[in-house]
């Protein structure tokens, strides 16, 4: 259903939506298929999503960052089934060798010229006020207050003239 939807859209409006061009997204259907027909040769029950709408799917996943939960509810699948949607159409575009990041040893080697960028995508505590102490204990704290009130009452407060 969302391909069915995106394949209507223009090339930039496509990109911008999936974040891919159509070549590139047709290359990974074509691969996603081809992967498709060699595990399931056997047969089998047929996958719920179409090739497309599995890798719109991942897609959204990489690009978004939504959690499976979210994704899983915009599909109408389960939040596992939409993991293993992921995970299969992953493994599928890794093992082509044509969508690989490059590894630690092609990083290592000499000639390679990369361009490094950071992103900070770490999560910060939410700031929440600390919590009421005195709603917990009421009784105690009214004691404690007069104990205070009458300390500072008996001891006179020291000057710092004084104790040099």
């Amino acid at each position: 259903m969302w391909y069915y939807k995106a394949k209507m859209l223009k090339a930039e409006r496509f990109r911008r939506l999936v974040g891919v061009t159509k070549g590139t997204f047709n290359r990974m259907v074509k691969i996603l298929k081809e992967y498709q027909a060699q595990k399931h040769w056997h047969g089998g029950r047929p996958p719920k999503l179409s090739v497309e709408d599995s890798l719109m799917m991942t897609l959204m996943y990489w690009r978004e960052n939504r959690t499976y939960f979210h994704i899983a509810q915009a599909y109408g699948l389960s939040d596992g089934a939409c993991w293993q949607t992921v995970r299969w159409v992953e493994t599928a575009l890794i093992q082509s060798k044509l969508f690989r990041v490059p590894g630690k040893k092609a990083l290592l080697k000499d000639g390679a010229d990369f361009e490094i960028v950071l992103i900070d995508a770490t999560e910060t505590p939410i700031e929440r006020p600390k919590k009421n102490n005195g709603a917990i204990t009421p009784a105690r704290k009214s004691a404690i207050r007069s104990n205070r009130s009458l300390s500072l009452i008996a001891r006179p407060e020291k000057s710092f003239a004084s104790t040099r």
